[in-house]
């Protein structure tokens, strides 16, 4: 298996370009509406992602071969959560940034039905760190606003 972590800020285009890609995602939005009915809720965030592990664990003994992750992942620590699985268990883990101007998310997020507040956006934007292949990555593919892709590893 090799999961495809997504990296980037709220609003940069991560759901968007996952929902086209024909794999299966996991979302840690979608967890946390699951388990509270309510995708905003940040209490539950350490049972979301225990939770999205064992999803993980499943899909790995059914033989999938390909799954998105897609949650911020916005510093080295979160990622490094999804490098240890894979590491684990034997998988390949790539990453993919949303290299998205502050200002598009802004304007976007403004413009979304699930709006984060400006006060969270700016933490969000403030502990930010860039991902990068050093980290553990098989592969690092940067998606950058408005559509040019660059892949290294």
């Amino acid at each position: 298996m090799t999961l495809v972590v997504l990296v980037g800020l709220p609003a940069s285009g991560k759901s968007k370009w996952a929902g086209e890609q024909r794999l299966p995602v996991l979302s840690s939005d979608e967890m946390r509406r699951i388990i509270t009915g309510d995708i905003t809720n940040q209490t539950v965030n350490s049972l979301v992602f225990r939770m999205l592990r064992r999803v993980l664990d499943a899909m790995l003994a059914a033989g999938v071969e390909r799954v998105i992750v897609d949650s911020t992942a916005l510093t080295r620590r979160e990622r490094r959560t999804w490098i240890r699985w894979a590491e684990l268990n034997g998988c390949g883990v790539e990453a993919v940034f949303f290299d998205t101007p502050r200002e598009v998310c802004e304007k976007r997020n403004r413009e979304r039905e699930r709006v984060v507040p400006a006060d969270a956006m700016e933490r969000l934007f403030n502990r930010f760190e860039p991902p990068r292949l050093e980290e553990g990555f098989d592969r690092l593919t940067i998606i950058a606003a408005p559509a040019t892709t660059t892949e290294r590893g």
